[in-house]
């Protein structure tokens, strides 16, 4: 227990009991910290398997993030597919590129991993740690934040109560409420795209290789991934279609949409022969204009959503985790209040090149992979083929895409906090 506890119940509230809130808490489980989670939604752990598991990328970045908190075994024993090569390329047209594991030196370029798994493994352990209380179900009504502290109102069942922090973190989502409660503006750009979600299974294995494909209406990416009897011939389809046409996609009966999606996305990859269940949700870019008040921090989809075409949404609210964790327990340990502001511009400073750029460079291949005007397209697929054949300018894009560019947190380097 540190010398600032005096007037409050916690050193950190963490609004959001999500995958990125529930990691923050295991980052600094353990530590001198006195933590509360709040979460509005009680986790539902389904122990039985199903082809229709929503999935997620995990980039190799978070893998050595979660490797360092000691998760990644138990994760990676419930389950994960390694995303050994990636193959990029642009419907009706030459320009194609390729990522390869082995030239990057590295097991896998990622991971995709089930969410409902991922989310066991960190609830579990985060209920292992003395010095975090999770509390839910519990809405957040009010927040106020003052010079010495920050308070939130919650309503549980039929009461309501007050609890006191020294550091407010907001990981709440997109739709945050503590933002909204707070009055803290964003920036949002819509695309005019939904995405189509579903697992499919295919007529051979797919060895470990995800396929990024760009077409008129949007990008379409196959993450390999297996089903619940661990075979290894199922995709996690992201078919990204314009707005307009989501309504026809989902009247599709099954053999029309797998007719559909071959068409668009070719043989490379083989032949569909099952789809699951399909999910559609809209999809936009959406930035807080703050990520850090005093007293307050702003993390993961409650401060940045991304277009779902490079993977990179969890990931980079992973990397807001360890960069967070890190910074304040620093801070922590030399003394200094973990809500103080100028502690938690040193955070906001670190993660802003790092979040602008994943954001603008998904941004751009959204923009500059859904239209088919002629000079574009043709500037693109000679793109696509200059970064095949030019291995530094290769290197860079798969260090990016595997999470580890710029000035790494020392979770993301494997090493402990």
């Amino acid at each position: 227990m540190n010398e600032h506890n005096d007037n409050t119940d916690f050193d950190l509230i963490i609004v959001g009991g999500g995958m990125v809130g529930a990691s923050l808490a295991c980052a600094l489980g353990n530590s001198p910290l006195k933590i509360a989670v709040i979460e509005a939604t009680r986790f539902e752990s389904d122990s039985q398997p199903s082809f229709d598991a929503r999935t997620l990328a995990l980039a190799y970045g978070s893998r050595q993030i979660f490797n360092s908190l000691g998760l990644w075994d138990e994760i990676a024993q419930r389950g994960v597919t390694p995303i050994r090569r990636i193959h990029v390329s642009d419907r009706g047209h030459a320009g194609s590129s390729h990522l390869d594991c082995q030239t990057e030196g590295v097991e896998a370029l990622g991971y995709v991993a089930e969410t409902r798994l991922l989310g066991q493994v960190l609830h579990e352990r985060m209920h292992t740690f003395s010095n975090v209380q999770f509390i839910c179900p519990a809405q957040v009504t009010q927040v106020n934040i003052e010079p010495t502290r920050a308070s939130v109102e919650i309503s549980e069942k039929q009461s309501s109560r007050s609890i006191t922090g020294r550091l407010l973190v907001a990981a709440d989502g997109g739709n945050s409420v503590t933002r909204q409660l707070l009055g803290i503006k964003t920036f949002r750009m819509g695309y005019d795209q939904h995405a189509v979600i579903a697992n499919v299974a295919m007529d051979r294995p797919h060895e470990g290789v995800a396929y990024e494909r760009f077409t008129s209406s949007g990008p379409m990416a196959l993450l390999p991934s297996r089903d619940p009897e661990g075979n290894e011939n199922i995709f996690a389809l992201v078919w990204t279609v314009k707005s307009r046409e989501r309504d026809a996609v989902l009247r599709l009966d099954d053999a029309a949409f797998l007719t559909q999606l071959q068409q668009r996305i070719g043989v490379r990859a083989g032949h569909f022969i099952k789809a699951g269940e399909r999910f559609v949700y809209p999809l936009g870019w959406m930035q807080s204009r703050e990520h850090v008040r005093q007293r307050l921090a702003i993390i993961g989809n409650a401060a940045h959503t991304l277009h779902p075409v490079a993977g990179q949404g969890f990931n980079l609210g992973l990397r807001d985790v360890a960069a967070l964790a890190q910074v304040v327990l620093d801070g922590v340990r030399q003394g200094q209040d973990p809500g103080d502001l100028a502690l938690l511009q040193t955070y906001a400073k670190w993660r802003r090149r790092d979040q602008l750029e994943t954001a603008l460079f998904t941004d751009g291949l959204v923009r500059a992979f859904s239209t088919a005007f002629p000079p574009l397209a043709l500037a693109r697929n000679i793109g696509l083929a200059l970064v095949d054949i030019l291995p530094p300018v290769k290197h860079v894009l798969a260090r990016h895409a595997m999470g580890l560019g710029g000035k790494l947190p020392r979770l993301a380097r494997g090493l402990r906090l």
